[in-house]
């Protein structure tokens, strides 16, 4: 069994649809869990829809933008209106109307999870139907029955392991013992919990369902799809002269992730570690090519530095009201309430007097933290700020990245250089 992780790029348009089925013909007979993002920028244009829900605004040209995008590429794979995944979308925008019409719960990440999961449900109805257009055989899963979550959050959940594998393991078995081979179709990002509400696994957490999969068959391999050659050392879009990591470690791909590399989920790596299960980063509009292979060794990290900016950053500086010290009560009060509100932090420094921590900007989130915390602490916090990140580093390098720049703070171990920035004025 093997796990492909198709992102919203590489199902843009009908042009990239029918990419995907040349991808697939390469592996004629093998079995193959495809695991499917929303379609392009759709999670963009849901949590558009999202925000009119919950301001009781009206969402038709929203919804509208929506239902033409998928129109769109409809009509260019199945010109034929009879075609039952006509059938199939209208009946999943009809749900999606139904929820946007009803009354709004309390519960933010609820309604964020009922939502935006729609794009993976419509993009995944859309590729299974036209596979079978093509002669591929499949069987469409819902992603809701087989990955189940632990907690009570809707956000970023804890997955259930052992009840995830048995669902996974008990479909696969239904399904390959009538037949040699087996391709299964299912959302990426979406979960449930055992109540059967809708949770999701947190912004772009389709890589995270691929491992999820892997790790439950015991795949010989997750690949995940890309419109990028395969790993690169930085962001084409902001830096000149990238390379291709062609091997890396569990560890460095870990490590980069979580600084912010935004080719890999960061919660993606573990569960292959655990299982020894190799995680290819591959180029879609190339397929032969071999682009990155991440696995166990670990002897070919260091000849390559990595850059990592991250943008829209936030840095917090909190200062308890009555002058005494940061001691670690408050520091474990201020971590429970950015866990409470599902707040990432990307950095941190402290002193006497001071905490600070570096977040991605999100202004609802931001005002229920200055909301929580301002009672008990000063709060003081800048916006626009540049994280970047630097792996393997020199110093004549670091020297050439920050000239010009105005650095807020900066943090150095022997393997990694972080700076946060103030945004260069155009």
């Amino acid at each position: 069994m093997k796990v492909f992780k198709f992102g919203g790029a590489s199902v843009k348009n009908a042009e990239s649809i029918r990419n995907l089925v040349t991808i697939l013909n390469l592996y004629a007979g093998d079995s193959i869990w495809i695991v499917v993002s929303a379609m392009g920028k759709m999670t963009n244009q849901l949590e558009l829809l999202l925000e009119d829900y919950l301001q009781k605004r009206d969402f038709q040209d929203n919804y509208q933008n929506f239902k033409d995008y998928h129109i769109e590429i409809l009509e260019d794979l199945f010109p034929f209106r009879s075609a039952s995944v006509y059938s199939d979308f209208f009946t999943l925008l009809d749900l999606l109307k139904e929820k946007l019409s009803s009354s709004v719960s309390n519960d933010y990440y609820k309604e964020y999870s009922e939502i935006v999961s729609y794009g993976e449900l419509v993009s995944t109805t859309i590729v299974s139907h036209y596979l079978d257009h093509e002669g591929i055989v499949n069987e469409w899963i819902d992603a809701r029955k087989i990955i189940k979550s632990t907690s009570s959050n809707y956000c970023k959940v804890n997955v259930d392991w052992e009840t995830s594998k048995k669902n996974v393991i008990n479909l696969q078995n239904t399904f390959v013992s009538e037949r040699d081979s087996c391709i299964f179709v299912t959302q990426g990002f979406v979960a449930s919990n055992h109540t059967g509400e809708t949770t999701t696994l947190g912004r772009e957490g389709s890589d995270f369902t691929g491992a999820i999969l892997a790790w439950c068959c015991d795949a010989e391999s997750l690949i995940i799809w890309k419109d990028v050659p395969g790993m690169m050392n930085a962001d084409p879009k902001k830096f000149q002269n990238t390379k291709l990591l062609a091997k890396i470690s569990y560890k460095e791909a870990l490590e980069l992730s979580f600084y912010g590399a935004s080719v890999i989920h960061p919660k993606t790596i573990k569960p292959l570690q655990n299982k020894g299960i190799p995680l290819y980063v591959r180029s879609f509009m190339a397929p032969e090519t071999e682009g990155t292979i991440i696995q166990k060794e670990d002897k070919y990290d260091e000849n390559i530095p990595s850059y990592i900016s991250k943008s829209n950053q936030v840095l917090i500086s909190i200062s308890p009201r009555d002058f005494s010290m940061v001691v670690e009560k408050n520091i474990s009060e201020i971590y429970g309430v950015f866990a409470e509100l599902g707040i990432s932090i990307n950095l941190m420094q402290n002193s006497a007097l001071n905490f600070s921590l570096c977040f991605d900007e999100n202004e609802n989130q931001l005002k229920a933290l200055l909301s929580a915390l301002s009672d008990k602490y000063k709060l003081l916090y800048n916006n626009n700020l540049e994280l970047l990140t630097v792996r393997h580093y020199q110093d004549e390098m670091l020297q050439n990245l920050l000239r010009d720049r105005t650095v807020i703070l900066e943090q150095k171990s022997r393997a990694t250089a972080r700076f946060l920035l103030r945004n260069r004025v155009n």
